[in-house]
C-alpha cells in the first residue's frame, strides 16, 4: 500500500517519459517508454467501450489520436449508505481528492483525500465552513449571512469536560444528525481509510474546543459507538491540520481512555488507523506503558517487583494486545528462564521523565461531568 495524500489528476506534459525506468527479467526484452506509452492509451481506448470517453471531441482521425484520453468521473457517489474503498464503479472517484480548499474561521486548509461534498462545490477554489455549525457555503458572502442567522459559538450537545480554555462536547449523531454528517464530511476530507456513513445515529462525537474571547473552537474530535461488540472506545479520530503538533491528538486519545476507565472496560482503537493515528497512539501507548511501570518501581512493592500483562492492562484500561505490541516495540519484554521479563534501563527512564516534562497540558479527571449510559436498554437512541 502507499500513501495516496494529496493526489490529483496530472497532464501528459507534466510527465516526462524518457527518464521511466521499467523493471526487467532475465528472459524479457527492453522496452522503450514511447511503446509502453502507446500500450496504455491502446488500454486506454478499450476503456472507452466501457463507459469512458475522450475529453475532447474532433471532426479529423488525426486530432483525435493526438489528443489525450482522460476518463469521464461519474458524477458522484451514492447519496446514501457508505463510501468504502472496494473495487465499484466509484472506486477512481473515491481515490482521488476533489475539493481544493476549506475555509474554516481564521484557517484556510488544503485537503488530502476525497470527501463527498456536492459537486458544485467541489468545482470552486475555496468551500467555506461555518466553524461553529460546520455549515458548508459557496462564498463568503454567502458565510457573512450566516453568521447572521447562526447562533451557535459552541459544538451543540453536552459539556463533559472544562479546564482552563480547553473543553470538550459529547454529542449524539441521532439528536444533532446534520452537525455530525457535517462532522464527517470534514474529516473525510484528512482520513483515508476510514469508511464514512451518513447513518450518523449509532455513534457519539467528542468534540474538543479551544476557547477565545470569539467562542469555542473546534480543534479535533473523535467518534465511538454507543454499542461497540469489540469495546472500541474510538472509531474516528481526528486533530484538524491547523492544530496538528499542538498535543491536542494525544488528548483526544488520553480523553478517550478515561472514558472507558469511567466505564470499567478495556479500551482500544478500531482498526486499521490510519498513518498519522497509528504514530499518535503508537507515542501515546509508549508514554503511558512508561509511566505505569516508573510509578509501579517507585511505589513500595515486594522484591522484585511483580507485575503481570493483566495487571498492567487494568492500570491502564488497554487491551492486551495493545499492551504487548508497545512492550514489544519499545523492546521491553525479553524471554529468561522460562519466562517473560520486563527490562527497563535507566536511560529509557530518564529519556520519559524528560518527554513527560515537556507536556504541559494533560486531562485531568477531576474536571470530568460524565456518567455513562447502558445503551442496550434503551428501546430507541
Amino acid at each position: 500500500d502507499y500513501n495516496k495524500r494529496l493526489d490529483e489528476w496530472v497532464d501528459d506534459d507534466q510527465l516526462d517519459i524518457n527518464k521511466i525506468k521499467l523493471p526487467q527479467t532475465k528472459n524479457s526484452r527492453p522496452v522503450s517508454p514511447t511503446a509502453m506509452l502507446n500500450k496504455v492509451n491502446r488500454k486506454r481506448k478499450i476503456e472507452e467501450t466501457n463507459g469512458y470517453s475522450s475529453s475532447h471531441s474532433t471532426n479529423s482521425d488525426n486530432e483525435e489520436a493526438s489528443s489525450p484520453i482522460v476518463p469521464v468521473i461519474p458524477a458522484g457517489p451514492p447519496s446514501t449508505g457508505s463510501l468504502s474503498q472496494n473495487q465499484n464503479t466509484y472506486d477512481g472517484l473515491t481515490r482521488i481528492k476533489n475539493v481544493q480548499s476549506i475555509e474554516m474561521g481564521r484557517a484556510r486548509m488544503t485537503p488530502w483525500y476525497f470527501s463527498p461534498y456536492p459537486q458544485e462545490l467541489c468545482s470552486l477554489p475555496v468551500i467555506y465552513i461555518c466553524e461553529f455549525c460546520l455549515k458548508y457555503l459557496k462564498s463568503k458572502n454567502c458565510l457573512k449571512r450566516h453568521k447572521t442567522k447562526c447562533k451557535l459559538f459552541h459544538p451543540p450537545g453536552n459539556e463533559i469536560y472544562r479546564k482552563n480554555n480547553i473543553s470538550v462536547f459529547e454529542i449524539d449523531g441521532r439528536k444533532n444528525k446534520n452537525y455530525a454528517q457535517n462532522l464527517c464530511l470534514i474529516a473525510k476530507l484528512f482520513l483515508d481509510h476510514k469508511t464514512l456513513y451518513y447513518d450518523t445515529d449509532p455513534f457519539l462525537f467528542y468534540v474538543m474546543t479551544e476557547y477565545d474571547q470569539h467562542g469555542l473552537h473546534m480543534v479535533g474530535y473523535f467518534s465511538k459507538e454507543k454499542e461497540s461488540s469489540e469495546d472500541y472506545n474510538v472509531a474516528c479520530i481526528l486533530t484538524l491540520p491547523c492544530h496538528q503538533k499542538k498535543g491536542y491528538g494525544r488528548l483526544l486519545i488520553e480523553f478517550s481512555y478515561l472514558l472507558s476507565q469511567v466505564e470499567g472496560k478495556l479500551g482500544s482503537p478500531e482498526k486499521p488507523l490510519s498513518d498519522l493515528g497509528l504514530l499518535s497512539y503508537r507515542s501515546y501507548w509508549s508514554n503511558a506503558v512508561l509511566e505505569a511501570l516508573i510509578q509501579y518501581l517507585d511505589s513500595p512493592t515486594e522484591s522484585p517487583p511483580s507485575l503481570t500483562i493483566l495487571e498492567l492492562c487494568d492500570r491502564l484500561c488497554m487491551k492486551k494486545e495493545d499492551v504487548i505490541s508497545t512492550l514489544q516495540h519499545l523492546n521491553l519484554i525479553h524471554y529468561y528462564k522460562g519466562q517473560y521479563i520486563i527490562c527497563l534501563s535507566n536511560e529509557i527512564i530518564d529519556q520519559h521523565r524528560k518527554s513527560m516534562f515537556r507536556r504541559k497540558v494533560r486531562i485531568d479527571e477531576k474536571y470530568l461531568q460524565w456518567q455513562p449510559k447502558d445503551w442496550s436498554k434503551r428501546g430507541k437512541w
